[in-house]
């Protein structure tokens, strides 16, 4: 009866396989930790990856909208330039040639002298100047936040890719705040000429079947 004894006590039983049940709940948790972490990674990505893409759109808009302001101060510079110099050079010739010309030359004269008045004042080609040099600006923005989303963000972590969308988008604020706002005509022409595809890349276009 001692043997017996013995090994019913020396048996493992349950003492050997307890252990057991806090180590499968210690994995699962773990496992459920990591799930959680995963899923608010793939959150931040998402977020930022749609960040970038406003971003990107914001400057294509600002970006279109400057260069054909850049198009329209040109286009004033021209308007007002070329007439004034042609009444100039015509009111000279009219006072030499004609005594009797005078009044019509000094008329003419007048003209031209009202017309350089007004291109000085308004100073086009300085303006269509720093709507260019904005576009371009506004450009090389679009180009970064496109390479960011598409090439940088899938190796980024979400702390690299905030710190790269927080510097883009102060180089964007930076910009809004010394660039001269576009024209509502600047913005019609600006959405004719994106709808026509003026911003879409060959690489991106896709061929109908």
């Amino acid at each position: 009866m001692a043997g017996y004894r013995d090994r019913v006590e020396s048996t493992p039983g349950d003492t050997d396989t307890a252990p057991a049940t806090p180590a499968l709940e210690g994995t699962l948790d773990g496992t459920a930790a990591s799930g959680a972490d995963s899923d608010s990674d793939g959150r931040r990505r998402r977020s930022l990856d749609a960040e970038f893409r406003r971003l990107e759109e914001s400057a294509m808009w600002s970006a279109q909208c400057q260069f054909e302001e850049g198009k329209r101060w040109r286009a004033t510079h021209w308007l007002l330039g070329l007439p004034a110099t042609l009444l100039a050079a015509i009111a000279g010739t009219t006072a030499l040639v004609e005594s009797t010309g005078a009044t019509a030359a000094g008329i003419l004269a007048l003209l031209s002298a009202g017309l350089g008045a007004v291109l000085t004042t308004v100073n086009a080609p300085q303006r269509a100047t720093q709507a260019i040099t904005a576009a371009n600006a506004y450009l090389a923005i679009q180009t970064a936040a496109r390479q960011h989303r598409e090439i940088d963000l899938p190796d980024w972590t979400p702390v690299e890719a905030r710190e790269a969308l927080a510097a883009l988008t102060a180089r964007r604020d930076e910009q809004n705040a010394t660039a001269d706002p576009p024209s509502r005509r600047a913005y019609r022409k600006a959405r004719a000429n994106m709808g026509a595809g003026g911003q879409t890349y060959a690489v991106d276009r896709t061929s109908s079947p």
